[in-house]
């Protein structure tokens, strides 16, 4: 990789890593489902009048945009709202390495192989330490662990049928991909805040609607997803897959780290014990459990 792709690659997962910070911001002055559906409204206009639809089948494109864009997001900002920390929430969205595994098991008769065993194992009692530091700490309520958990879940289910496109034989740009599936979820997101937080809130967020909201959407829209993921999915284009992938383990790093700096969040020492279980599961997932041997002088 050179080095100015090599520096893209850090871009994007910084960008990444800020997400949560921003959704945090983004959501002191306005209900999830509506900061979300707005989200995915800016991703999809105007880009969709420059990029073209995805030549796939309507049933895998809603497929994908119902669980990695309005599962994901619904259950992530419905999670961070309802006070699960950003710098967790990094890091416990991470559970859809673990979550694809084992669906892409079932899916796709895939063997799981030592290393993802070992990964998930870890992981999971990761996760376990890392709920019980939380909720004997900061008394982070277990709704909000829950709700990440199932945005990391609707994220695998979302990779399985992202999958599932790539196979066909009209493989789509990634960047049509993103563009035209952000359309699909906008009305169920509306739709689903008009049920959970009524006309009036809805028309008060939006009469009321600050910068910081605006900047969040901004970010979230234009450049965690389009310039995110279209850099990413360059980089993945011109790569071997070994060679990019593995950098999105330090997004939960950056999490982590920029919410500790901006939100003045911490984590007892338990909590750390979770979050480097959790790591680890995630690190021997991909690079498995061989330790390198030095090179011989």
């Amino acid at each position: 990789m050179t080095r100015k792709d090599g520096l893209l690659a850090m871009l994007v997962v910084v960008v990444w890593g800020l997400n949560f910070v921003v959704i945090k911001m983004g959501l002191h002055n306005m209900p999830p489902l509506l900061l979300a559906g707005l989200r995915f409204l800016l991703v999809a206009f105007p880009a969709l009048l420059f990029v073209a639809r995805p030549r796939i089948p309507f049933r895998l494109l809603a497929a994908y945009a119902l669980t990695i864009s309005f599962g994901q997001f619904a259950f992530l900002f419905s999670a961070i709202k309802f006070g699960m920390p950003a710098g967790l929430a990094s890091l416990v969205l991470q559970a859809q390495a673990f979550f694809t595994i084992i669906l892409g098991a079932f899916a796709f008769r895939e063997r799981l192989q030592t290393k993802q065993i070992a990964g998930i194992a870890l992981a999971v009692i990761g996760v376990l330490i890392l709920i019980e530091g939380s909720l004997g700490g900061e008394h982070v309520a277990l709704l909000g662990f829950m709700l990440t958990l199932a945005a990391a879940f609707s994220w695998a289910c979302g990779n399985i049928f992202n999958k599932k496109i790539m196979q066909l034989a009209s493989r789509p740009p990634i960047m049509s991909l993103v563009v035209w599936s952000a359309l699909i979820p906008v009305i169920p997101f509306f739709v689903a805040s008009l049920l959970m937080d009524g006309p009036a809130v809805m028309l008060q967020s939006l009469v009321a609607i600050d910068f910081v909201t605006v900047a969040s959407l901004v970010y979230l829209a234009f450049v965690a997803t389009i310039v995110g993921y279209g850099i990413w999915g360059s980089l993945l284009g011109r790569y071997e897959t070994w060679r990019v992938a593995p950098l999105s383990l330090l997004v939960p790093v950056v999490g982590m780290a920029s919410a500790a700096l901006l939100l003045d969040e911490t984590l007892s020492a338990t909590q750390l014990v979770g979050a480097a279980l959790i790591m680890a599961g995630l690190y021997i997932n991909v690079f498995g459990l061989r330790i390198r041997k030095p090179v011989a002088g």
